[in-house]
């Protein structure tokens, strides 16, 4: 069974599909990298220490950036797209962040005690945020996520 035109959209389909996936991992891994950095605690060293909270809170942040770079690289192939929207939901996270700190009052000192109750409002805030936003980045053009 002859598989000539398969192998023929595979083979010109593939270097996009590896730029594109690349380019998308590699803005996660920056993104959470700057998240990392921004916020006041130390949330790898705390998870290493065995701390659940901050592994809760950790894992909502980077499931929350990676979902509307989902989006993006879903419903639009361009590069520069992926980039900036990657921007805007690392911002989100941030953002989502600093008003869950506001309300429930002093989140790194909670997380760095392992309140998981804290962590996990943290972490369903920064999912919650990132829904919305990989629904915005919706193509309606494109029928799909």
């Amino acid at each position: 069974m002859p598989f000539g035109g398969e192998i023929s959209a595979f083979d010109a389909a593939f270097p996009q599909f590896l730029m594109s996936t690349g380019a998308a991992g590699f803005m996660l891994l920056l993104a959470s990298t700057l998240y990392v950095l921004l916020t006041p605690w130390k949330e790898l060293s705390l998870v290493r220490s065995g701390n659940t909270a901050a592994g809760v809170a950790l894992g909502g942040a980077i499931a929350g950036l990676a979902i509307p770079v989902a989006s993006t690289l879903a419903s639009s192939m361009s590069l520069p797209g992926l980039l900036i929207w990657g921007a805007v939901a690392l911002l989100m996270q941030l953002i989502t962040y600093r008003v869950v700190d506001l309300v429930l009052r002093d989140i790194p000192a909670r997380i760095g005690n392992g309140e998981i109750g804290a962590a996990a409002v943290l972490a369903c805030a920064k999912l919650s945020a990132a829904l919305i936003l990989a629904a915005g980045l919706w193509d309606p053009v494109l029928q799909r996520l």
